[in-house]
């Protein structure tokens, strides 16, 4: 398993913007696919975006044109720019690894998670 350690989130305003980071531990990063879940509460946690090993990518209709999922192999670490923040976009956000060079859209088939970071969006 791949150690994830979240940065980045806080308290912004409506409109504003943030970039969380994901730092991942070990070599084997590149081959797998990522991804960037939230969990508001109360509510389940849900995908955000995914970036396969080879670059596709994924984002949920509700952040497409706002946010941006992006991946640095050199660097072992893995991005969300989050332009144009909502209060509905105010949630514990997760990084996850998936062990293969895909993606899921399914978060029990991540083997690995960060510990979370939050964003909390005022209006």
């Amino acid at each position: 398993q791949v150690q994830l350690v979240e940065s980045g989130g806080g308290l912004v305003q409506a409109g504003g913007s943030l970039r969380l980071s994901c730092a991942a531990s070990g070599r084997a990063f590149r081959t797998y696919g990522m991804a960037w879940f939230r969990q508001a509460p109360g509510k389940e946690r849900e995908l955000v975006a995914a970036i396969s090993s080879g670059g596709t990518i994924y984002h949920k209709d509700s952040v497409k044109g706002r946010f941006t999922i992006s991946r640095d192999n050199a660097k072992n670490t893995l991005y969300l720019q989050m332009n144009s923040l909502k209060p509905e976009d105010t949630a514990v956000y997760y990084c996850a690894a998936y062990s293969y060079s895909g993606v899921s859209f399914v978060a029990g088939e991540y083997g690995s998670w960060g510990q979370g970071t939050q964003v909390t969006v005022s209006s």
